[in-house]
């Protein structure tokens, strides 16, 4: 049997899983999870870096003493977009922010009267929002931010703890296409296009290929944890692309929709696809492993959820997901709708109101209760997912007629089945845990326990239960979808 240690770090929490990889499938064993989330300061919001790190450390060791030597690799993904800096000495320059920090605000206007918004879309590839690395470090060279002065090195989140683990610096691919500071055709960083809105090109470094063996871990850190000479393997660092690479689907002719705090919903392609159309619709091409591009549309998933838990709790009302998906099936159906990209609902903090208030401003009935509110994000997103995948039809030319739901959001069986619903295609949902899973993968295909992607997608496909949704009550959720439309041109999207 053959282990290999991944740890998954998303924007609520972060996970230490072993998988466990031997002739009759694969198997997942958790060994520590722990909480994420922002800090904010004075200077705006946070990560709290250092934390997260003593978890990784902490998830090692309980690792190492549970499998020993057994252990043959490590493996780490996480969120997009965000970065640390890095002297000269390597020393990290201040915590890293957080992606819903108010410093990007304007300076997508800010860049596109330097370089415009076609120039920026055909150079990178990417959609454009104020979160992206781009618009986050034009931030800190408008403000001339010491701290961009001293850098010597940038490094987006995994990089930076795959640095920690390993000792070195390198920006893997997956992850450095989300700052949509990279050059998808050149192969490198948009150099030329940097320095033109004033950021120093030289701090962004070697770009390696998920599955890159990156060293073993570093001798200190094996003697701090008690660990054996794993080797650090440069996974999909971002980690949507690590849940895309366990998809238990065979063939091509599907949209994969990684569902959490984000839903990533698009398709799986050997080349960018960079055209006027892909402009028009704002879609992204970001890096996949096995030399893959994955089309995609960001969508403000569960993250609407997320927030009116907090503010429910925050008022004395502490609610399970379970008991917040059981509200919205009993509230009325096809209440209100929100256009889930309005740029009012990135920020963290009082989104009931804001959900509320966006109904308010478009005169539509306001949700009051809980389970109105639930029921209104539900179906809001499972009609953007329906936008969205019509876009995806057009835009690589061939009806995708089935969705594989990944990820956290995959337990959501009220959400599959909108989704299956409003779109009227089939929704396979599962496996939950697909970021580890891909994470896994990677390492095992890294050290030659596994041929490839196919061989890897047809072990996710014995090893994990999946549930399938077939689409049910379509023409109720056509009449939806044209009230969605009108809401959508009416909002200020992402």
């Amino acid at each position: 049997m053959a282990k290999f240690l991944a740890f998954d770090l998303g924007a609520e929490s972060g996970r230490a899983v072993v998988g466990h990889l031997d002739a009759g499938g694969l198997r997942l064993e958790e060994i520590h999870r722990f909480a994420n989330g922002p800090v904010r300061v004075l200077d705006g919001l946070h990560w709290d870096v250092l934390r997260l790190w003593a978890e990784v450390k902490r998830g090692l060791g309980l690792a190492v003493q549970a499998h020993g030597a057994d252990l043959l690799s490590v493996g780490l993904d996480t969120w997009g977009v965000d970065f640390g800096l890095l002297a000269a000495d390597g020393t990290l320059l201040g915590n890293p922010y957080h992606y819903r920090d108010s410093r990007t605000d304007g300076m997508l206007e800010r860049a596109f009267q330097v370089v415009p918004r076609a120039e920026i879309y055909e150079r990178t590839g990417i959609q454009f929002m104020q979160i992206n690395s781009l618009y986050q470090v034009l931030a800190m060279a408008q403000a001339g931010s010491p701290l961009l002065d001293a850098a010597e090195t940038f490094l987006n989140m995994p990089d930076l703890f795959n640095y920690w683990l390993s000792g070195r610096q390198a920006s893997e691919f997956t992850i450095a296409t989300t700052s949509q500071c990279y050059d998808p055709r050149a192969g490198d960083w948009a150099r030329e296009m940097l320095e033109r809105l004033g950021i120093p090109a030289h701090i962004f470094g070697q770009i390696v290929a998920p599955g890159t063996v990156l060293a073993e871990l570093r001798p200190a850190l094996q003697e701090e944890v008690g660990s054996p000479a794993l080797r650090v393997v440069a996974v999909g660092g971002h980690d949507t692309a690590s849940a895309v690479a366990a998809v238990p689907a065979a063939g091509t002719d599907y949209i994969y929709l990684s569902s959490g705090t984000w839903s990533l919903m698009g398709v799986e392609n050997r080349e960018p696809v960079i055209t006027r159309q892909s402009l028009a619709y704002d879609f992204t091409n970001e890096g996949g492993v096995n030399g893959t591009f994955r089309l995609l549309k960001n969508i403000m998933g569960l993250w609407l959820i997320q927030e009116c838990r907090r503010d429910w709790a925050r008022g004395g009302s502490a609610y399970s997901y379970d008991q917040l998906t059981e509200m919205a099936a009993a509230a009325p159906a096809f209440g209100p709708l929100v256009a889930v990209n309005d740029e009012r609902f990135l920020p963290p903090g009082g989104m009931v109101g804001r959900i509320q208030g966006f109904c308010r401003d478009t005169g539509q009935a306001v949700p009051q209760t809980e389970g109105e509110v639930v029921r209104c994000v539900l179906e809001s997103l499972a009609l953007e997912y329906r936008w969205v995948a019509a876009r995806l039809d057009e835009l690589v030319g061939r009806p995708l007629p089935a969705i594989h739901i990944i990820g956290g959001g995959s337990q959501n069986k009220l959400l599959n089945q909108f989704a299956a619903d409003a779109t009227g295609r089939t929704v396979v949902a599962g496996p939950v845990e697909a970021t580890a899973i891909g994470n896994v993968l990677v390492q095992a295909m890294a050290l030659g326990h596994l041929a490839g992607l196919e061989e890897a997608r047809a072990l996710v496909r014995r090893s994990f239960d999946v549930e399938s949704y077939e689409p049910q009550d379509t023409a109720t959720w056509d009449e939806a979808y044209a009230r969605y439309l009108d809401l959508r041109q009416k909002s200020t999207a992402l």
